[in-house]
């Protein structure tokens, strides 16, 4: 049983949006908001955020970098073709350099790489300059592949980013304060874990859950357009 409130990421997607859409009246928008998914589990989450706010769902790949023998304990992460980001807190406190992780590195870059084929093709990945960037995750533990994506989307010219997840750790939600324009949980538990825990159903997901999401958000997409 979980120990939070989510059924599974479509409902925790659907109440995530609603508050999206709350905060999107501060942002002046003059056109529709980019909702970038971070696959695999933030899909499923994001659909429901863009069809709550109106906007255009798209995805920004990263990865994280696990810390040597704990794959699972994220020390850095690297998103699209950026430079690797790294907790350099928690790397001083396992007594590690970021030049020790740099097989790592090299490993979750050819995966990274690997992961854009598939689910983008030939497709460049989406312009952000100027736009209001929603980056959407199914939850938020140590936040550094949140920070790997922020950084890109801002190194991109993105105007205004956006951090939203149904569940964050308190310390992830206050350090990506320093990245996001804003940072948007719907629960902040005092004890973390694993994103999972906070969820009834949270089945693991696959590259092709991944092209399906998105590819049935764009189908929706262009019915709304066409009855307009």
């Amino acid at each position: 049983m979980s120990e939070c409130c989510f059924t599974d990421r479509a409902a925790a997607g659907r109440r995530l949006g609603a508050m999206v859409a709350r905060h999107l009246g501060n942002f002046g928008l003059d056109r529709r908001p980019l909702v970038l998914a971070l696959p695999r589990g933030g899909v499923p989450v994001a659909a429901r955020v863009a069809a709550a706010v109106g906007g255009d769902l798209d995805l920004v790949v990263a990865r994280k970098i696990g810390a040597p023998g704990q794959p699972e304990l994220g020390v850095g992460a690297i998103a699209e073709d950026g430079e690797p980001v790294f907790d350099h807190e928690l790397l001083a406190a396992l007594g590690l350099e970021p030049r020790d992780l740099s097989d790592a590195v090299a490993a979750e870059r050819r995966e990274l790489t690997r992961r854009i084929r598939v689910y983008r093709g030939d497709r460049p990945a989406v312009d952000v300059t100027d736009r209001l960037a929603i980056v959407v995750d199914d939850g938020v533990a140590t936040g550094v592949t949140a920070r790997a994506a922020l950084r890109w989307l801002r190194s991109r010219r993105a105007h205004s980013l956006v951090l939203a997840a149904p569940v964050c750790s308190r310390e992830a939600d206050h350090s990506l304060a320093a990245d996001a324009d804003l940072v948007i949980c719907l629960e902040r538990p005092a004890r973390f874990g694993a994103v999972g825990r906070f969820y009834e159903d949270f089945a693991q997901l696959t590259d092709a859950d991944v092209r399906e999401g998105t590819a049935l958000q764009a189908r929706a997409d262009h019915a709304m357009t066409r009855r307009r």
